[in-house]
């Protein structure tokens, strides 16, 4: 597969079997997803102490497992709010996202870290510029504390239904672009609701992009749907992207409500484990416009 050509690795977010993670979870999932064959495991923290980065890291170390954590705020975050108490515990949270990635060995912390899912609000032209402006000045300690301690804040795009403030590739990069510490994860489920070339969206983002997740158009798994998964594939290689794919769908019960989950996405956790990664390491090799110019 190019994208194996060019040094990513196939992982998967243990969402697809558990939420919250804790250790005894990480201990019984993590040997199970090496057996299939996977390089990385996706760690979500849903809260502090959910479970112990410097376990984690033993484990994954011993099985040869390349970890990435993710993290979405929690209803009483808002890195945006006028409150100066909720952005401060705001901060809070994400600084201990980053030290978690730190002491677990991952060089990348994932998600929409701004504010809580769901949130939405109406932006004009002048309030978008404003907004933006904001997000920039509190993120910018923090991507610098990440630049320390050698991980990247990768902030997420999600859908209109998710958040009204950075829904597109283009719309984020105006966020993370000449800030060390500070790229883009990406997201094949909210890509195919609002971007109109995935291929050339993943291109825009360039070398500013940390990390990716991969699901089917449906949240499913990978493969079974309609996205161009070989165009995607040769526009990461044109990029020289040499991160995670990590398969992330939200099969776990505990999130069927909170995501929407209404209906059955495979036939269960491990088939949507073992199904997406053939598929993912079954693609042909796709040659790249960049190899195909030369």
């Amino acid at each position: 597969m190019e994208g194996e050509r060019a040094g990513m690795k196939i992982g998967i977010n243990t969402w697809a079997w558990v939420a919250p993670l804790t250790d005894e979870e990480l201990a019984r999932l993590a040997p199970r997803i090496k057996a299939w064959g996977f390089d990385a495991v996706e760690l979500p923290i849903q809260a502090p102490g959910d479970w112990d980065p410097t376990v984690a890291a033993e484990l994954l170390a011993g099985l040869d497992l390349a970890p990435a954590v993710c993290a979405g705020l929690l209803p009483e975050h808002d890195l945006l709010a006028d409150d100066e108490q909720v952005v401060r515990l705001t901060e809070d949270f994400v600084r201990h996202c980053l030290r978690a990635a730190s002491q677990v060995g991952a060089d990348v912390v994932a998600g929409p870290l701004y504010a809580p899912a769901g949130r939405t609000w109406l932006l004009d032209a002048d309030a978008r510029r404003a907004t933006t402006a904001r997000l920039v000045d509190r993120l910018r300690p923090l991507a610098a504390e990440a630049a320390e301690r050698g991980v990247t804040i990768a902030l997420e795009p999600l859908n209109r239904f998710e958040t009204s403030l950075l829904n597109t590739v283009e719309q984020a990069l105006e966020v993370v672009d000449g800030i060390d510490g500070l790229g883009l994860a990406l997201d094949t489920f909210h890509l195919n609701i609002e971007e109109r070339d995935l291929p050339a969206a993943i291109r825009t983002a360039g070398d500013r992009l940390a990390h990716v997740q991969v699901c089917g158009n449906d949240r499913g798994v990978p493969g079974g749907d309609h996205l161009d998964w070989r165009a995607m594939l040769a526009a990461l290689a044109d990029i020289d992207y040499a991160g995670q794919l990590s398969i992330e769908s939200f099969t776990a019960p505990a999130l069927a409500v909170p995501m929407s989950v209404w209906r059955p996405l495979a036939t269960g956790p491990d088939a949507l484990a073992v199904e997406g990664l053939a598929f993912l390491r079954g693609l042909s090799a796709v040659p790249s416009a960049k190899n195909s110019r030369s």
